[in-house]
């Protein structure tokens, strides 16, 4: 592809994908302060101890092949159309799977109220995996706009729907509802905007070629669920829901600041170096120019939300969520860093192997701090 080309490619690519981070974070902004308000941090601890089974069984049924339908040089419908029925049957066999185990994860967590939530909440990833071929094809055609409009569209529903149910009562169920819900509307817009549509062809070949490389994104993704909800387990489990909800805004506040940068660069990095891939020279030159416009902005951003984070949460969210804040500041510091990692760049070298470096060091750090809390929890 001519270098003008994809630099125009490249900067509507960055421009939507800032559009589409910076009106999400404020949506989410918007919704989160006026739902902590209402909601308690009990409510969020309920949910939050079941975060980590959703988030796995969702990477498992998609298994790294949005990442690889979107690396691979020449595809066809045969491929996205493999991907649909593999990730749809995984799906719904891992939420039959979760469904029924959902009185074990009640007893783990020493609380009843969990098992009618668990089998509710689990749904969310079953609609999850009917767009995962229409979110790859957009990706992979650099349609930033129109996955820009369905995360906005999806986002306003789920949170007038969240904040609603609040409203009336609804508790934990409203932010199970808000999950379902968000990704109920982000397939239909995906479905509208993207062209493909599956087919009763079970043909399971095609995902023979893209299994080398989606292996290693699903062992990377799982490292990730596990190091970012480790201490929600072990928090659920030796304490109480409260305290789970209170490092679960610290977590949520933390993450919209360093995805705000996140997601407007990895929306078009890997489409972008797929395609210079066969130019060794050229992709270094892209990928150091967007790993130095990361770094520029993640430092002042996240090291500016730790020193802040008392005041701010008290000012948006109220005197309640104040044992949050001191856990954010904590977080945001190692926050800064993670918009500069490359397990995504390094990816669209067709060496996915080598992305899963940085989760597993990141994760025997957690592990390590997660052994020493357990220990500390004992003693107590």
């Amino acid at each position: 592809m001519p270098e003008n080309s994809l630099k125009e490619k490249t900067a509507k690519g960055l421009l939507w994908g800032g559009i589409n981070n910076g009106a999400m974070q404020v949506l989410n902004l918007a919704f989160g302060i006026i739902t902590a308000r209402i909601l308690n941090d009990s409510d969020y601890g309920m949910v939050g101890m079941l975060s980590i089974f959703s988030l796995i069984a969702a990477s498992l049924q998609e298994s790294g092949f949005t990442a690889a339908l979107v690396n691979k040089k020449e595809i066809s419908h045969q491929d996205y159309n493999a991907v649909f029925w593999f990730c749809s049957g995984l799906s719904l066999t891992l939420y039959l799977i979760l469904a029924g185990c959902a009185p074990l994860i009640a007893d783990f967590y020493r609380n009843d109220e969990l098992i009618p939530l668990a089998r509710y909440s689990f749904i969310g990833f079953f609609i999850a995996s009917l767009g995962i071929p229409h979110s790859a094809y957009l990706f992979r055609n650099l349609m930033v706009k129109q996955k820009a409009l369905s995360s906005i569209i999806a986002l306003v529903v789920s949170g007038c729907t969240g904040v609603a149910m609040a409203l009336l009562g609804y508790s934990y169920w409203g932010i199970a509802t808000q999950s379902i819900v968000y990704v109920s509307v982000i397939n239909l817009c995906y479905l509208y905007f993207s062209p493909w549509r599956p087919t009763l062809q079970f043909d399971f070949r095609p995902l023979k070629s893209m299994v080398s490389f989606s292996s290693k994104l699903l062992l990377t993704n799982i490292f990730n669920h596990i190091n970012n909800n480790l201490f929600s387990i072990i928090l659920g489990r030796y304490y109480s829901e409260r305290e789970v909800g209170q490092f679960n805004q610290a977590n949520k506040w933390n993450l919209m600041g360093h995805s705000l940068i996140t997601g407007m660069v990895s929306s078009v990095a890997l489409p972008v170096l797929r395609q210079v891939a066969d130019d060794s020279e050229r992709q270094c030159r892209i990928f150091r120019k967007m790993l130095r416009f990361t770094a520029f902005i993640s430092f002042p951003v996240m090291l500016g939300l730790s020193l802040i984070a008392p005041e701010m949460i008290t000012l948006t969210i109220g005197s309640k969520w104040l044992p949050s804040a001191h856990i954010l500041q904590l977080l945001a510091i190692g926050g800064a860093f993670l918009p500069v990692t490359i397990p995504t760049c390094l990816s669209a070298k067709e060496s996915p192997t080598c992305s899963c470096g940085i989760p597993l060091h990141k994760e025997s750090a957690n592990s390590s701090s997660c052994i020493c809390f357990i220990l500390t929890a004992y003693s107590a």
